[in-house]
């Protein structure tokens, strides 16, 4: 930030346009002279040393020190009979500039900034002057006039501008939304203005999955983001729990979390086939009602994933209805018996080119019998097939979509790198919603 900010400050004020000055002054045995000076340029200017602190409660402070501009125009003088006119140089060292930016939000959720204070003092001012009265330079004043054309409301002004049309632009390049596929978005608004400690500057985020086509409210509260104690990095992004679930219930309300599982899925590996024939091995039934006909399974989540975030990582424990179905000769469905299905699952967090990115593990499933159109049987008969079909079919679908990740808030060409990924669990307070941020701090 202070790179581009000050790289724009810079170009903003060689740019600066000043007004033509005039004045009278006394000089010593001539008397009173009046000059006017006109087309200024600026063709030097230069920033050495500034800095950007964080101001609690104000906002960031932008310090500019030992700046150094060069000034060239024309001159005009008269006095009692004589005109004469020429070129000069003024040289301008030691420009000292404070600026308080004033961090805020709109109503759309969209940060603003703007300047809240600006002083400025220069201390050192140079002038020649050429032309035939060369003894002009030693003009009363002169410079303390030409100083008034760089006056504190000229910079400050043009500092302010500069905020307004280069910075605002930048920083309101934060997503308020993103959208993440045809069925969900992120809504990343602001839920307060940025705070500035004595140490860093805090951003607080809503941080909420939504679905595109039945947005409702979440029907629970976030829980407060607990960050350590050390600065060592130059970012820190915490992410907690209610991040994680909102993603869940806003898939699980756009319909997304459903997944058919039929025979040209199947890998190559499988050593047995999607059909009625496998199955009445342990549903005898089958061979009679449906006899060799292919099969799929429906998968679908009666309710939305419930994680936890711990010192070990992500994990929870979805419930899975399976629907099973012979295909008919006509391509229709018939109903064969519903399983629900309940697996320990974990999952690895990572961050690769601003993006969440994640995998899932899975544990051995749990069966039971929700409803059978085929008669009772039993299913621990059916464990091995189905630990097959979600580790060798579902899992790898899954971790492809992961794998493509969802948008962290990021401002227009702002990488992350050297990134590291920890997980913390803090107190659940009252709420059912355990909160566990989690850390993402690239140098």
């Amino acid at each position: 930030a202070h790179q581009q900010g000050i790289a724009i400050l810079e170009k903003e004020l060689a740019q600066l346009k000043l007004p033509d000055i005039s004045g009278d002054s006394r000089v010593l045995k001539v008397g009173k002279v009046h000059y006017e000076l006109s087309r200024l340029r600026i063709p030097n200017f230069r920033l050495p040393y500034s800095r950007i602190t964080p101001i609690s409660n104000k906002g960031l402070q932008v310090s500019i020190s030992n700046a150094f501009v060069e000034l060239d125009g024309d001159w005009r003088v008269k006095f009692l009979f004589v005109r004469d006119h020429g070129s000069f140089n003024l040289k301008v060292e030691n420009v000292y500039i404070k600026i308080i930016l004033r961090l805020g939000s709109d109503t759309t959720g969209k940060p603003t900034i703007s300047t809240s204070d600006c002083t400025a003092h220069i201390s050192k001012v140079r002038v020649h002057f050429s032309g035939k009265f060369g003894y002009v330079t030693s003009l009363e004043g002169l410079e303390t006039l030409c100083l008034c054309g760089l006056s504190v409301p000229q910079v400050c002004d043009n500092v302010a501008k500069s905020v307004q049309n280069e910075l605002q632009k930048q920083i309101r390049t934060l997503p308020v939304t993103a959208r993440i596929d045809d069925k969900t978005g992120i809504d990343y608004a602001l839920v307060a203005a940025p705070r500035a400690t004595a140490k860093s500057l805090d951003v607080y985020l809503k941080g909420e999955f939504y679905s595109l086509g039945h947005r409702s409210t979440v029907p629970f509260s976030p829980l407060p983001l607990a960050f350590p104690s050390d600065h060592d990095r130059m970012v820190y992004f915490g992410a907690s729990s209610y991040f994680f679930n909102t993603a869940g219930i806003a898939y699980h309300k756009a319909g997304a979390l459903v997944f058919e599982i039929t025979e040209a899925m199947m890998p190559k590996n499988a050593r047995f086939r999607l059909d009625t024939s496998v199955f009445s091995v342990f549903i005898p039934q089958l061979e009679e009602m449906y006899p060799n006909m292919p099969m799929k399974f429906r998968l679908s989540a009666p309710t939305a994933p419930f994680l936890t975030i711990g010192p070990g990582g992500i994990s929870f424990q979805p419930i899975v209805d399976a629907q099973a179905y012979a295909i008919l000769p006509n391509s229709s469905l018939a109903p064969l018996f519903l399983l629900s299905l309940v697996r320990n699952v974990s999952a690895v967090i990572n961050v690769r080119s601003g993006r969440i990115v994640g995998s899932l593990d899975v544990g051995r499933i749990r069966l039971s019998l929700k409803d059978s159109a085929v008669g009772t049987f039993q299913v621990q008969f059916l464990q091995s097939i189905m630990n097959f079909l979600t580790s060798n079919v579902l899992l790898p679908h899954l971790n492809a979509r992961l794998d493509e990740g969802f948008p962290l808030p990021l401002l227009d060409r702002i990488q992350l790198s050297n990134i590291i990924v920890r997980f913390h669990q803090v107190s659940e307070g009252q709420h059912l919603v355990p909160a566990g941020p989690m850390l993402l701090p690239p140098k």
